[in-house]
């Protein structure tokens, strides 16, 4: 059961369903109120026109024996007086209730004074059911309604009962009950309820198996993607790619985000696994030099070239510094928030280099010194690589960027190769030799500081035509 509802297709046809279910049962409740009320007012308008008909007559001084409302072919009635005598009774009534009287035969008047009939009327004209005095002839214009139940000929029902009072020339003041069957209005609420019992759990099974199948054709690119996001990674190729429906949905954006994921990964896999290719290929050539005169000297002391293995030694340690360094910047070391004046810096990192001048304006940014200090040193390191004569060193200010300028008068670099020199164990061709031109990682170190510290690197054509390398980094 967990597993099932573990499903999104599950959770939401159980959503769907339940939502559907309470707008129905909702609606129906409505439906049945609004059909019983209807009904219920239908049936109290019969009644009340029976009782009104049957008023009309007893207003007019028909007698009791001779009221047409009282053959039983209407409904039950009863007419009381103002002692709530059952005076006048419908035919074959055996048994009724919700009136004022429950007796079914009828019962002798009491008698009236004559000269006293106006004046009763007046006395009890407050004591009438309706609260309103009526003259001699007239009809109340309120009618009161119960529900009740009567048996007439047998047949027992459920009625509507409305009350009407009239005031008469010669029996004082008649309360005339009569009673319109509530048969069809019951009739109408079990039919209507019994429809909804019938159609609502088909209409749901509708709703829910609709849901299923549309929530399941929607889904099923997200399967295919799962499916093979599972085979990309039991076979570790981060060549293939999910599959990109063309719905132009939210899950053909999650397939092509998926995709772009895949690729960053394919590339920083493929980055990696170059980096460490190279590392090793680099690291292997000063430790097979570093073993070979080791070898030679223990074999023959007096043929120990002892500058050389220093050299080597030198070299090993700078390329584990940087590769170290490469370690850190990739995992996201995190940068100190000190402020770092660009030109005392640039004039330290100058001093006691040959040919290198520097032309610098106070400027101040956000880092770590170190870092920036280490991107000063490996663009001074690659131009006085390739520069003549003179390197010269330029730290002002553009607006909101502190920007470092360090250019040559060497041969410069083309412009096809501007954006290469920047990754790792690159090294053009005229700086090919491990002994002059490094490993290849100066640059790439340098352009990875820029970018941590929210900066660029680029390269292009200095004053005197040789490489200019501009570090542009935020003011602090």
């Amino acid at each position: 059961m967990r597993r099932l509802f573990g499903s999104v297709r599950a959770r939401a046809t159980l959503a769907a369903t339940l939502v559907v279910a309470v707008a129905l049962v909702a609606a129906g409740a409505a439906v049945l109120l609004s059909l019983r009320s209807n009904l219920m007012g239908e049936a109290g308008t019969q009644a009340e026109r029976s009782a009104r008909a049957v008023a009309s007559e007893l207003a007019a001084g028909t007698p009791y024996d001779k009221l047409s409302g009282l053959d039983g072919d209407v409904g039950p009635v009863q007419v009381l007086d103002e002692d709530k005598r059952l005076v006048a009774v419908s035919e074959d009534l055996e048994r009724i209730s919700g009136t004022d009287s429950e007796r079914v035969k009828a019962q002798p008047p009491a008698a009236v004074p004559r000269g006293d009939a106006d004046n009763d009327a007046d006395d009890d004209a407050d004591d009438s059911g309706s609260g309103e005095a009526l003259e001699p002839g007239e009809i109340s214009g309120e009618s009161v309604f119960r529900n009740g139940s009567a048996t007439v000929d047998g047949e027992t029902e459920d009625y509507r009962f409305a009350a009407v009072e009239v005031e008469t020339h010669d029996r004082g003041q008649l309360k005339v009950f009569a009673g319109a069957p509530l048969a069809a209005e019951h009739g109408a609420v079990r039919s209507a309820l019994t429809v909804m019992l019938i159609g609502f759990p088909l209409l749901l099974g509708v709703v829910a198996g609709v849901t299923w199948l549309v929530t399941r054709r929607a889904l099923r690119p997200v399967e295919g993607i799962r499916r093979e996001m599972a085979a990309i990674t039991q076979s570790e190729d981060l060549a293939r790619r999910v599959p990109e429906p063309d719905t132009h949905d939210e899950i053909a954006r999650l397939a092509s985000t998926t995709n772009e994921t895949l690729a960053a990964l394919e590339k920083s896999v493929e980055r990696q696994r170059r980096f460490v290719a190279d590392a090793s290929h680099e690291l292997r050539s000063p430790i097979a030099s570093l073993r070979t005169q080791l070898e030679v000297a223990a074999a023959h002391p007096e043929l120990l070239d002892l500058d050389g293995a220093v050299e080597d030694t030198v070299r090993l340690q700078r390329l584990a510094a940087d590769l170290l360094l490469l370690a850190r910047l990739d995992a996201g070391e995190r940068l100190g928030d000190a402020k770092v004046d660009l030109a005392g810096l640039a004039r330290e990192e100058a001093e006691g280099r040959t040919g290198v001048t520097v032309d610098a304006e106070p400027v101040e940014v956000a880092g770590s010194r170190g870092q920036l200090g280490r991107v000063l040193a490996n663009l001074l390191d690659n131009a006085q690589r390739h520069a003549r004569e003179a390197v010269t060193v330029s730290v002002r200010r553009e607006g909101d960027r502190a920007v470092v300028g360090v250019a040559d008068d060497g041969d410069g670099v083309p412009e096809a190769d501007r954006e290469r020199i920047f990754e790792r164990f690159v090294r053009l061709d005229a700086a090919r030799s491990r002994d002059d031109g490094g490993a290849g990682l100066g640059l790439a170190i340098a352009r990875d500081v820029a970018v941590r510290h929210g900066g660029t690197l680029t390269a292009g054509q200095g004053p005197a035509g040789g490489a200019l390398f501009e570090l542009r980094l935020p003011l602090a």
